[in-house]
């Protein structure tokens, strides 16, 4: 990796940390891929059980930076391409991954940066941060995904308000209509993120992986479907060490120390 995204892996939490900050982390063609590549690594690396994004100093991320992605003047094939063949990989590849995803929005999170966090499984946000689908104010429509992801979250009528207005929602705002699962004070945020991270990491990661693939296509399908495919999972997770020590656990009164397998 370059010096566009930084990866540490803890305690089996891979941190993807965006870092361009002079530029407040907008990414561009480089960063784009080096980030699937992150994503991809984490989802085929055995010791990651949970990823978490964020962004280096005080903004989380800022969106595209188009200018460095597009040189010249770009034919409107080029600027499709630009989003379906390079941005959205980033989208596709998260679709792909079953393993627990949180976007730890430590400040600003704006247009395509906001949509980057919708895409995750679980949001965090600092007090002090604020978000917007500012598209609209440069009359453009959410090229990243905010269509999609953004009423799934927060129901249409709210969807519809944020991206015709493109306003900026603070935390509590966030938190209050359902965009994040907590705010924390910036001073402790990443503290507190890395603690959900790890309750997660730490839990039967057979069973949280078909939990993520159950809830993601049971949102697409019908009743019988859904429960046709959770009888399958519930039938390969009762053979698993990890819900044999569940059971023992709690018929032992104590807590239980699940091992991913």
């Amino acid at each position: 990796m370059s010096a566009l995204i930084h990866v540490h892996i803890e305690d089996h939490i891979q941190t993807i940390t965006l870092n361009r900050p002079e530029k407040k982390n907008a990414f561009n063609s480089q960063m784009i891929g080096e980030w699937v590549q992150a994503l991809e690594d984490a989802q085929n690396n055995k010791d990651v059980h949970v990823v978490v994004v964020t962004g280096a100093g005080d903004v989380f991320c800022a969106g595209g930076d188009v200018g460095d992605m597009q040189e010249g003047k770009p034919t409107r094939l080029d600027a499709k391409n630009m989003l379906w063949e390079d941005i959205h990989r980033i989208p596709f590849t998260l679709q792909r991954m079953d393993k627990p995803v949180i976007a730890a929005i430590n400040g600003p999170a704006v247009g395509a940066g906001l949509d980057m966090a919708l895409m995750a499984d679980i949001r965090t946000m600092a007090d002090t941060a604020k978000v917007s689908e500012g598209y609209v104010k440069v009359g453009l429509v959410p090229g990243d995904g905010g269509a999609y992801f953004l009423p799934r979250l927060v129901g249409e009528a709210r969807a519809y308000e944020l991206l015709w207005t493109g306003r900026f929602v603070d935390a509590e705002e966030a938190l209050q209509m359902g965009l994040v699962n907590h705010v924390f004070p910036r001073e402790t945020f990443m503290e507190q993120t890395m603690d959900l991270a790890r309750q997660i990491a730490s839990g039967p990661q057979i069973a949280i992986r078909m939990i993520k693939r159950s809830v993601r296509q049971s949102m697409k399908t019908d009743l019988e479907t859904a429960l046709d495919l959770i009888s399958s999972h519930m039938a390969i997770v009762t053979e698993t060490e990890d819900h044999k020590e569940g059971v023992n656990a709690f018929l032992e009164k104590r807590k239980p120390k699940f091992t991913g397998r």
